[in-house]
């Protein structure tokens, strides 16, 4: 007998192939039977009118401190996610040493902003080895989920608070062992980051930056020498500089192994600027290695603050700004001399490329929070400038100043023209790409990309017409599971592991965001519902049900290297 037959379903299997009419039979946490299926089911779900697909792979999140108090990644399992890969950026979250425990906490708080006060409450660090801390999860998960060894947690590990130099030939050796000891244990990889906007609480740059161009080679060379691996990187905004892409090739030569880069937001805007980025991938494969780009397939706009500060830090002078306290900051923010100052990022290379965000008269008043501001949620900049007969810029920091900060700056919907969305289509159907970077986790009171699967599979297939339902499909499982090597997922086919999303592909989508106050600590995060999501299934047994709810069962596995990812070499990534 079976444990589930999902019968009448419209299969879309994962790999591209024209969806079919098909049984789909589960056994022991495996998908046992495809096609006309007679044999009787403990559960039998009739999906007629509904798509039955693989489970959703998200490669790029920062899930690895929420798994310790909500084991459902939500809402990623919501959209439809049933396997999660966090470490990203160096950012893992072991090894790590006692002393180096609120350091870590407070960096997690800063440059990935997570809820200071979720962090404290909720993460138990009752580990220290990353061997460890993959070992507390299991039994415990309700989705599937990888981690990457971070290039940030073993180069504090090893040198301590004196990470701001070049690290000696001994300590580099310590950080391998590190790396290799993660990857034994079931690490994915190596990942790390060069990217100016990491900082710590201090306002320093993170350990990773201070790296060698030797450092992060020898480190990726440590990863390519076991199965099963990966590399991520998240490099500068931007356009490459010509040291960046001879790097990540460097490091992908170096591993035999494609190097994945987080993230390529497309609009026609900065058009060139993509196309810049997109051709260090044939850069690469002319030196024998593989660069491949993470790219939205989706237009998204982004919930900034001044307290944060994230994004806006990445702009000249406005990183040095967020290296003070806040009530230094709000000072300067009130001078007209250091106003005058700030204004000229637009015409840096990174406020051309941040064009989002130096467009002051584009951005939108979110939330306010004083008196002086009432009125004012929902206005652009630009329409209160006009009211006040006064400059976008000097509006928008006089109504930062009178919120003490915390104004919520929502960001215009980057690339939501006709012309950016079909060069979107182009970029995730190029080689040099992969659909994702979903970035769940982290920038939780900022981003909302945790619906970035429904919106594909909904407004995305169904509205736009950018791509086909198979299609769309394939590139959140069948695509990113081979990319990875993740064996047995990605595809619905007899062996593989039953991670299951059935969904109604006239209704999928992706929900009213809002803000919930539901984090350890009281935090917020924005969230939101999906439409025409029915079940999600990981290893065969349901974690969301028809009604939305989660059902409580954990039976997710943590997806360990060599043993559950089979190697992926430069020469082997099937796209």
């Amino acid at each position: 007998m079976l444990d589930l037959v999902i019968r009448n379903g419209s299969l879309v299997d994962g790999t591209g192939a024209p969806a079919r009419q098909a049984d789909v039979g589960v056994r022991d946490g495996r998908i046992v039977a495809v096609g006309d299926i007679d044999e009787p089911a403990t559960r039998t779900i009739d999906a007629a009118g509904l798509v039955v697909s693989p489970g959703l792979i998200d490669l790029h999140t920062h899930y690895d401190a929420q798994l310790c108090w909500d084991p459902y990644a939500s809402p990623s399992s919501f959209h439809g996610t049933t396997t999660v890969v966090g470490g990203n950026c160096g950012f893992s979250i072991a090894p790590v040493q006692e002393q180096d425990i609120d350091y870590m906490t407070r960096l997690l708080a800063k440059v990935e902003g997570m809820p200071l006060e979720a962090l404290q409450a909720a993460v138990p660090w009752d580990w220290r080895t990353f061997g460890e801390y993959l070992d507390r999860f299991e039994g415990k998960l309700g989705v599937n989920a990888a981690f990457f060894v971070g290039h940030t947690a073993i180069r504090r590990n090893v040198l301590g608070a004196d990470f701001e130099r070049t690290a000696t030939a001994a300590e580099l050796e310590a950080m391998s062992q590190l790396l290799r000891d993660g990857i034994e244990a079931g690490g994915l990889g190596f990942a790390t980051g060069t990217s100016p906007t990491h900082s710590d609480a201090a306002g320093r740059p993170v350990p990773n930056r201070f790296a060698s161009r030797d450092e992060y080679i020898a480190l990726a060379k440590v990863a390519g020498e076991y199965e099963g691996t990966a590399l991520e990187i998240v490099p500068p905004p931007g356009r490459f500089a010509d040291d960046q892409i001879e790097l990540m090739t460097a490091m992908s030569v170096a591993a035999d192994r494609p190097i994945n880069w987080n993230l390529l937001n497309v609009s026609k805007v900065i058009w060139a600027d993509c196309e810049q980025r997109l051709d260090a991938g044939d850069y690469a494969a002319e030196r024998g290695g593989r660069i491949i780009a993470l790219t939205l397939p989706v237009a998204n706009a982004m919930r900034l603050n001044f307290v944060s500060g994230f994004m806006f830090d990445s702009l000249p002078v406005f990183s040095q700004l967020f290296e003070l306290d806040v009530e230094e900051r709000t000072r300067i923010l009130a001078s007209p001399e250091a106003r005058s100052l700030l204004r000229k990022c637009v015409d840096s290379p990174q406020g051309r490329a941040l064009y989002y965000l130096t467009d002051w008269g584009g951005l939108t008043i979110g939330q306010t929070f004083s008196a002086a501001n009432e009125g004012l949620a929902g206005k652009t900049v630009a329409e209160i400038a006009k009211e006040r007969g006064a400059d976008e810029f000097d509006t928008l920091l006089d109504v930062v100043v009178a919120d003490d900060l915390r104004t919520m700056i929502v960001t215009p919907v980057r690339g939501n023209d006709p012309e950016s969305w079909k060069l979107r289509e182009q970029v995730i159907r190029d080689r040099r790409a992969i659909a994702g970077g979903s970035d769940c986790g982290a920038h939780v009171d900022m981003l909302d990309t945790f619906s970035m699967n429904t919106n594909l599979l909904g407004p995305g297939v169904r509205d736009r017409k950018m791509v086909t339902l198979e299609e769309a499909v394939h590139l959140l499982t069948g695509a990113p599971a081979a990319l990875y090597g993740i064996i047995d997922r990605g595809a619905v086919r007899e062996g593989a592991w039953a991670d299951l999303f059935v969904f109604d592909p006239a209704t999928v989508g992706p929900g009213d965001i809002e803000m919930r106050y539901d984090m350890p600590g009281g935090a917020g995060r924005l969230y939101s519902n999906p439409t025409g999501v029915h079940h999600v299934f990981v290893n065969g047994t349901e974690v969301v049900s028809a009604d939305g709810a989660l059902t409580g069962a954990l039976p997710g596995k943590v997806l360990r290297s060599g043993s559950d990812t089979r190697t992926v070499l430069v020469a082997d990534v099937p796209f």
